[in-house]
């Protein structure tokens, strides 16, 4: 019923920039938080840049300055511009989002997370 759908991923040179973006769809009551998260080869999943419903950004420090998380809370939607990327930035990044369904009788919180969109940062 719900899905989140990635996009915007590919293949930049060092130094090049993308912009991902994430839109939610189905029955939703409300979105918390949204985030994006990124996971190397034979790496863990690791925060990027996460976003409350009131616009608070939380980013790890290893991407301060040169990515900027922002949301559509109109469109369900996430993005996450890329800048001055580096080929450690390499990873298949997710869209992750907390979400407030509507189930018989009352509404619940889930967390859902997208199919994930590759970002090949290479020379």
């Amino acid at each position: 019923q719900v899905q989140l759908v990635e996009s915007g991923g590919g293949l930049v040179q060092p130094g090049g920039s993308l912009r991902l973006s994430c839109a939610a769809s189905g029955s939703i009551f409300s979105i918390n938080e949204m985030g994006w998260y990124r996971q190397a080869p034979g790496k863990q999943r690791e925060l990027v840049a996460t976003i409350t419903s009131g616009g608070i950004t939380n980013y790890a420090n290893f991407v301060k300055s040169r990515f900027t998380i922002s949301r559509d809370n109109a469109k369900n939607a996430v993005y996450l511009q890329m800048n001055s990327l580096k080929p450690e930035d390499t990873a298949v990044y997710y869209c992750n989002a907390d979400l407030v369904l509507p189930d018989q009788y009352r509404v619940r919180k889930y967390t859902y997370w997208g199919q994930g969109t590759q970002v090949t940062v290479s020379s």
